[in-house]
Order: C-alpha cells, then structure tokens, then sequence
C-alpha cells in the first residue's frame, strides 16, 4: 500500500512540475510572438520603438512599480499605442507574457 502511494505521489509531482515548466514556455513564447517586436527580447526595445511608440524598458523604475496587476490590465485592454490584446490572447496566456516580462526586470 506504501509503495502505491509513493508512486501517485511522485507521479503527481512529475505533473506538477511539467504544468509549471509548459506554463513558463507559454509565457515566454507569448510574449516572443506578440510582446518582442515592441518590447524587445530582453525588455530593451530599440531606440527607434521606443521614440515613435514611448515604450519603456522592464528596467525602468517606472515600469518596476506597476503591480503584476496593473500590467495584465494593461496588456488587456492597451495603453497609449499599446494595443489590446484581450480579444487576441486568453488571459493565461495574458498572465503568462506579462510573468515573463517581469522577469526580465531582473
């Protein structure tokens, strides 16, 4: 009966872990497919983007103190020339590309 059980509980943190694992791939592909061309690959957009479009970097002291929150809503429904994204992406996904953002913070 022991061995049963230790076997559905590594078997539950196998899955655990690979949900973790593909949700931290979703966020990143996300924010690659729709975030990078703005946004840049490492959260420094291009000089000309961030002139014409008033993007800032994920290290900019600004951006650091809006709360995961305040992004995903952002990211939502848009923001000066940010476009919305509700109607193009789930609000997984949404969550996934803004943690992944914010990583970039770092």
């Amino acid at each position: 009966m022991s061995k049963t059980i230790r076997m559905q509980s590594a078997l539950a943190a196998v899955l655990l872990l690979s949900g973790a694992v593909s949700f931290a791939q979703t966020g990143e592909a996300t924010y690659k497919a729709k975030c990078q061309s703005c946004h840049g690959a490492q959260g420094i957009q291009n000089p000309g983007i961030a002139k014409a479009m008033g993007v800032r970097p994920a290290s900019d002291p600004a951006v650091k103190a809006e709360s995961a929150a305040q992004m995903i809503a952002i990211t939502a429904n848009g923001k000066g020339k940010m476009p919305a994204f509700k109607s193009k992406l789930s609000d997984a996904e949404i969550k996934a590309s803004v943690d992944y953002f914010r990583s970039l913070e770092k």
